[in-house]
């Protein structure tokens, strides 16, 4: 139980990146094809924004398939073969876990974004030398952002979701795992709730 925060973590952040390699994709597409887009000429024509909010909305959509089946099926499935009690282990694994996964991505998100604000407005001197945009240190603060971004906005917010759906899950389907084996489950384990006779 443990794991799946992390699990649904990296499916998360991995989601993000994908879809924002479509996006670049696409933005790379209109600025090859739509004349002076790129330069910005007056009289250039139109970018395609609807083809870039088809591209958010579809991937935002597909990209969650997987990680709303790990968060569905891994209580059904531990429930069903492993019996009540490992779906209690489960849970509290991942309630653990995933509450202190989910305040760490928030700060650390957080903290990535602020230190890129913060060199931006030229708070930061190294030497005598204001280290604002252009410099390396700005750069390496846009790459702490990039990754930032999606922990506070993405992973952090989706394992609230996570947490509860496995608990709702859980409950739901309780009275099946209940009555397979009288909780103990397919491989029929042994449980504190009944005492093999």
């Amino acid at each position: 139980g443990a794991m799946l925060p992390y699990w649904s973590t990296a499916l998360c952040m991995k989601s993000v990146g994908t879809a924002a390699m479509s996006m670049v994709k696409e933005v790379e597409r209109q600025f090859r094809e739509i004349p002076g887009l790129l330069d910005g000429t007056p009289g250039h024509g139109e970018p395609d924004h609807s083809q870039c909010i088809k591209i958010s909305t579809d991937a935002s959509l597909r990209e969650m398939v997987l990680p709303g089946l790990l968060v569905i099926f891994s209580p059904i499935i531990t429930g069903a073969f492993f019996g009540v009690e490992c779906v209690c282990g489960l849970l509290v694994g991942s309630l653990t876990s995933g509450v202190q996964l989910a305040i760490s991505q928030a700060n650390t998100g957080g903290a990535w974004d602020n230190a890129k604000k913060y060199v931006e407005k030229g708070c930061v001197k190294v030497g005598n030398e204001v280290q604002g945009k252009g410099t390396d240190l700005h750069k390496a603060a846009v790459v702490g952002d990039t990754v930032g971004d999606p922990l506070k906005d993405t992973s952090g917010p989706a394992l609230n979701i996570l947490m509860k759906l496995q608990a709702i899950i859980s409950l739901v389907f309780a009275d099946f795992f209940v009555s397979v084996n009288r909780g103990q489950g397919f491989f029929n384990l042994n449980s504190a709730l009944w005492s093999k006779h």
